[in-house]
Parts: structure tokens; C-alpha cells; sequence
């Protein structure tokens, strides 16, 4: 046992901790995998990515943690740990632990915007939406307070001024009323001016580009992303949200960890329009569950993540089925902001249309300049790194911020980096 896991297994109340299991090979779920040597990847380098995996689930802040990488387009992890339900912090001793598996599925949380993005592009690949178009083209309620000029670029780039989300538009009650949600938004008064200056869009922005799309095509966004990409991929989760008889197999999520020093605290109250805990609450309920959130309950499994960041490494394709033209596709990731300090998350950061853009040091490991994904709360992660043929599904149900973790998240990032060197 290293200093990293005795810190982590101090027995604090207050440190929010799920309980390890003695055999981790009692939790854990493998699907039907690649032998590494068949891509040219030492075998050695996979288990090693695994190890890290185990290192950073003992740290005890996620109940359930499933990662799927494809490399050069074959799966070389398909595999999950730890339990779907009962071992939260919160959970007491005698709840039955449910086991997770490859197939269980996650909130991807922000991580969902990726997804919604390329609803949004699909739409406008096919003539439906521009770009440049005004929302307030298409939502009259947002002809006022400044924000008519906000247009469809705008909000995929975290560039229309409305950052915010008003505590009320919180209201689960509302999710089957979309409608009722953009007239909120549309009452706020704009942070800045649109196209101005970058501020990312937790969830406001989400809801407003997904009534654009209804409008547009009489469908909600998790109709299209079904009937567009889902179906015809032959995904059996990915979606807003899931069927009613369904909430039991999503992960639960989890609060873990210490509590959110007072800064990020408000940096989070700020942009999700609530504390953590309390966000935690509502993603486990099951109006959240089974409604349409676009920019933040997408549910899937780290497999179909994966798959999901293939199709768009190879231009729009997976397995001989297109969805997107590749011209789509570089439109979504081109980027759109270099290194501008982002006035939400309060660091500079690249930004293409829906996707955040790699660099020297990212989400997505050391040395990604070329990488394109979103992050989800708080240690979820998806993306595709062109220069690595690589695609990552990393999906988890704990919500820590600040604690050892973090160290083993880097690792693992790291280890990932390292495992698949870039072919410049």
C-alpha cells in the first residue's frame, strides 16, 4: 500500500468514501476484448491502463467505474468495477450491493454536450439549421433583452452570454414542459454580449439549442439522436434519458470525497445554479433519470462513449454505417477558441463547436494537441485523439472534487498517453 491509498483509506465519516471490496475480481465485469498485440500495443501496456483503473477505484470516490479503449478501431478494454447501487457513502451497511457490468449504464453529465452537439450538426448537415442562424428566428422569446443576436455558433461555443441557469429552471416538474424552461431562460438578462467573450454554458445552453431543434423538426432531441445516430449505430443505451422500467440499471451516482472548498463551491453554484449535493440528488431522481436534459443526462455505457468518439475519428463511420458526413465532423471539432480564459471555469481553454479541443496537458492526458472530447461532473471523460487512432470511454458514478484521487486520475491519463505514443 502506497502513501496515495493509506490517505485515501483513513477512516474519516467526513471523507465520503464507498467500501472496497478485499477481491476487487469479485466486481468486476469484462467484455469481449482485443489481444493488444494484434494492433501492434504490447499487451503488457493494456493491464498496466487497468491497474491504474484499480489504483484510483480503491481510492474509494467512485461506487462503480467503466472504461472501454479502442485503438486503431479495436476494443482492447471493455471492462467496469465496483457495484450500480448500495455502496455509496451514504448507503448503510446492509444495502444490497448491486454489481456493475460492461453493460450497465452512466450519466455522462456535461459530457452529454458532445452528444447533443452533433444532434444539432446533423441537423444542419441537413439543411435544416445554419450556423449563423438567430435563435431568435426560431424562439420568439429570445427577440429581447439583448439576446437576439445570439445564434447557433454562439451557444455550441460557449459564446452567447447566457451562462447561467436560473435556480428555478431547476424545477424536475418542468423537464416534460421544454418550452416552459426556454421561457425562463429567455427572461435573464444576457452576462455579456453574444459573440463576445467565452463563458461556458453549464446547461442553460442545451436546453435552448434543443428547442430550437423541436421547432425545427417537431422531434425532441432524444427522438433525433435515436432515430439519426443511436438506431442506426445499433447502440441499445445511448440517449436523453432513459424508459421508466429502466432507472434501476443506471449507475447511481454518488457524493464522495471532501467537501468543495468555498471558491469551487461557488464556481459550481455559479454555473449549475445549486451546490454539488445537490445536483447529486437530482441526477439520482428518477424525473432527472427519464427526462430530457441535452447538456447533461445522455446515458450510455463507457463501451457505446467509446464508440460514439470512433465514428467520429473515422469521419462519421462506424463499422461500415455513415451518420455524419466528414465535413461535419470538422466542423464539430475545428477550434474555435485558443487557450481564452473562460470566465465560468475560470481557465484558458480550447473550445471547437460542442467538443473541448486537447493541448501539451489536457483532460485527455500529456501531449494531445490533437485531441477532441467533453468532460463530464466530475471525472467523467470522452474523447478521440486523431494523432493516437485512439477513442476513450471513461465513465464513473462518484462525484469527488478535491481529494487523493486525483492524483491516480492524472496516472491513469498519463498511463493512457504512454500506452498509445502519437503517430505524427
Amino acid at each position: 500500500m502506497d502513501a496515495i491509498e493509506a490517505v485515501s483509506r483513513l477512516p474519516l465519516p467526513w471523507l465520503g468514501r464507498c467500501r472496497i471490496p478485499r477481491h476487487l475480481a469479485d466486481v468486476l465485469s469484462t467484455a469481449e476484448e482485443v489481444p493488444a498485440r494484434d494492433v501492434g500495443i504490447p499487451q503488457s501496456g493494456v493491464e498496466e491502463i487497468w491497474r491504474s483503473v484499480e489504483a484510483l477505484y480503491r481510492c474509494g470516490v467512485h461506487p462503480a467505474i467503466g472504461l472501454c479503449i479502442r485503438h486503431r478501431g479495436a476494443v482492447l478494454i471493455d471492462r467496469a468495477i465496483g457495484h450500480v447501487s448500495g455502496n455509496a457513502p451514504q448507503d448503510p451497511p446492509d444495502a444490497e450491493r448491486v454489481p456493475a457490468s460492461t453493460n450497465t449504464p452512466f450519466c455522462l453529465f456535461s459530457a452529454a454536450k458532445a452528444v447533443h452537439a452533433m444532434v444539432i450538426h446533423k441537423l444542419c448537415e441537413q439543411g435544416l439549421l445554419h450556423l449563423e442562424d438567430r435563435v431568435s428566428d426560431f424562439l420568439p422569446e429570445f427577440a429581447r433583452h439583448g439576446m437576439r443576436h445570439i445564434t447557433i455558433r454562439h451557444l455550441l461555443g460557449h459564446r452567447a452570454g447566457i451562462p447561467n441557469l436560473p435556480p428555478e429552471a431547476l424545477d424536475l416538474d418542468l423537464l416534460g414542459q421544454p418550452g416552459r424552461i426556454v421561457e425562463i431562460l429567455a427572461r435573464m438578462q444576457p452576462r455579456t454580449r453574444p459573440g463576445r467573450l467565452l463563458a461556458y454554458h453549464a446547461v442553460s445552453g442545451g436546453f435552448v439549442l434543443a428547442e430550437v431543434a423541436r421547432r425545427v423538426t417537431g422531434q425532441d432531441v432524444r427522438a433525433l439522436l435515436r432515430k439519426q445516430i443511436a438506431e442506426p449505430l445499433g447502440w441499445r443505451w445511448m440517449s436523453f434519458g432513459v424508459r421508466r422500467e429502466d432507472v434501476g440499471l443506471v449507475a447511481r451516482n454518488a457524493l464522495t470525497g471532501l467537501p468543495a472548498p468555498a471558491p469551487i463551491a461557488r464556481l459550481l453554484r455559479n454555473a449549475l445554479g445549486t451546490d454539488l449535493a445537490h445536483v447529486v440528488e437530482l441526477s439520482n431522481d428518477p424525473r432527472f433519470v427519464t427526462g430530457i436534459i441535452p447538456s447533461a443526462n445522455a446515458m450510455c455505457t463507457a463501451n457505446e462513449l467509446s464508440a460514439f468518439f470512433q465514428c467520429l475519428l473515422d469521419e462519421g463511420e462506424l463499422d461500415g454505417v455513415r451518420v455524419f458526413d466528414p465535413r461535419t465532423v470538422h466542423r464539430a471539432t475545428s477550434e474555435q477558441s485558443i487557450w481564452e480564459f473562460d470566465l465560468t471555469l475560470g481557465v484558458p481553454l480550447r473550445y471547437g463547436l460542442g467538443f473541448m479541443l486537447g493541448g501539451p496537458v489536457s483532460a485527455f492526458g500529456w501531449d494531445t494537441p490533437s485531441a477532441f472530447g467533453h468532460v463530464g461532473l466530475s471525472n467523467i471523460v470522452g474523447w478521440a485523439d486523431p494523432k493516437r487512432q485512439l477513442a476513450v470511454g471513461f465513465v464513473n458514478s462518484g462525484k469527488p472534487l478535491l481529494t487523493v484521487h486525483m492524483v491516480r486520475l492524472v496516472q491513469l491519463l498519463v498511463r493512457i498517453a504512454r500506452t498509445f505514443p502519437r503517430e505524427d
